[in-house]
């Protein structure tokens, strides 16, 4: 009988294991992840990043972050499933500018790791999207540039600084 608890338990504890590992890899941090076109880190020493990309996504943007961020500003747009940046606060910014510069009509969604997401859609007379907005803690963005209509390909720079 002790042979077969200890079968039991060897099986188990290899099953729990098992679990214990899917578990972790799944909540790995955003940081783990891919970008389709780059990864930017800002600090003092380096407060601006710029980085490049194109649009072409048929993914509705707000199905995979929001309809609608935390100041209730529409989420807009189409893009891959995979964000196209990664960018990492390596301390709180009071202010950041994200700007696109595409010369065409696109959106941007900012996902951070506390689950903020911040939209932004045409700024001013320009069809490209920015996001300025305060209080950005340190720690990872998942960054989508998106497109106003499915699988339209804009290249674009994206901006980010103070």
């Amino acid at each position: 009988m002790n042979s077969a608890i200890a079968v039991f338990r060897k099986r188990l504890g290899f099953k729990l294991g098992s679990l214990a590992m899917i578990i972790a890899v799944a909540n790995m941090p955003a940081i783990a992840q891919e970008a389709n076109f780059g990864k930017v880190s800002l600090s003092t020493a380096n407060p601006v990043g710029r980085l490049s990309g194109s649009t072409g996504g048929s993914i509705s943007l707000p199905a995979i972050t929001s309809n609608v961020d935390y100041r209730n500003n529409r989420c807009l747009g189409f893009g891959d499933s995979k964000p196209d940046h990664i960018l990492t606060l390596d301390q709180n910014f009071p202010n950041l500018s994200v700007q696109v510069n595409s010369g065409a009509d696109t959106t941007l969604v900012i996902q951070g790791a506390d689950g903020i997401v911040r939209c932004g859609d045409d700024s001013g007379t320009r069809k490209d999207a920015s996001i300025v907005d305060t209080n950005w803690k340190a720690g990872v963005y998942r960054i989508w540039v998106g497109s106003a209509t499915p699988g339209t390909q804009h290249d674009y720079r994206l901006t980010i600084q103070p």
